[in-house]
């Protein structure tokens, strides 16, 4: 395990793959750790240098007192890059951590070449929408929302066939830390990159799965409008995390895209 000092504590983060090819940093999101892209990870190490790394609040990263803001994540992450020596790297984030990579790319578009981000929007939610989550997890802990977030993360036919995985992921989401659940909730209820993605310069991929009920397809495909010279694919089969439902197909589109841009 690997570990970086920051000022807010330290970040849990992992590298692989090998250490001359192109690098990936691929950022979680809401309630989970870097475990969530291990099925993507083994099928693109051998070509890439991966970087994952769990966000502040997440994981084995240290729990700074809640409220957070996508600012404090973008810190996290240029001390990250900064740390590891990367003069680039492609940003692969979904959820909230699309919300990190687009405005990461759009503060450091020296640092960033490449975006794909899934299963995100400009504006995730409303603040009241966050603001009565922050209250409930508050109030009733977070097992009294697992009935809310797990229909939101998976298809019903995902749940229904892979019962045991759905399971693993109720666990891990119960074992994220209150403080620091609410804490990226903050981040959620006060971000609102509209007008900010518009000045991304690096080649991005929008990918949105067919049943996210949370941020829907039409949202993915204005996202795709609103950043320059963006493209939009949609991924079936998936609800909104749909690199966990299909990982497969996720990485084969993060593949296709990034070579199509000669980045191997």
């Amino acid at each position: 395990m690997k570990f970086l000092s920051t000022d807010a504590g330290v970040i849990h983060y992992s590298v692989e793959g090998p250490a001359e090819g192109p690098a990936l940093i691929l950022i979680n999101s809401l309630g989970l750790d870097l475990r969530m892209w291990d099925d993507v990870a083994s099928i693109l190490r051998s070509d890439y240098q991966l970087v994952r790394y769990d966000k502040r609040g997440h994981g084995l990263s240290d729990c700074p007192p809640a409220p957070y803001s996508i600012d404090q994540f973008v810190s996290d992450l240029h001390r990250l890059i900064d740390h590891l020596d990367l003069p680039q790297a492609a940003l692969i984030g979904i959820s909230i951590g699309g919300l990190i990579a687009m405005e990461f790319a759009a503060s450091y578009p020296d640092l960033v070449p490449y975006l794909v981000v899934f299963d995100t929007a400009a504006r995730v939610g409303s603040s009241e929408a966050w603001e009565t989550r922050i209250r409930d997890i508050k109030s009733k802990g977070m097992e009294s929302m697992t009935s809310v977030i797990l229909p939101i993360w998976f298809s019903s036919s995902f749940a229904e066939e892979q019962p045991a995985t759905l399971r693993g992921y109720r666990n891990s989401l119960l074992r994220t830390s209150p403080e620091g659940y609410v804490g990226a909730c903050a981040a959620l209820r006060d971000a609102d990159l509209t007008r900010r993605v518009a000045s991304i310069e690096a080649k991005t991929l929008v990918v949105a799965g067919d049943q996210d009920n949370s941020t829907t397809v039409e949202q993915g495909r204005m996202l795709a409008e609103a950043i320059p010279d963006a493209r939009f694919e949609l991924l079936e089969g998936a609800g909104h995390l749909s690199t966990v439902e299909q990982p497969m197909s996720a990485a084969k589109l993060i593949r296709a895209f990034l070579e199509a841009q000669k980045y191997v």
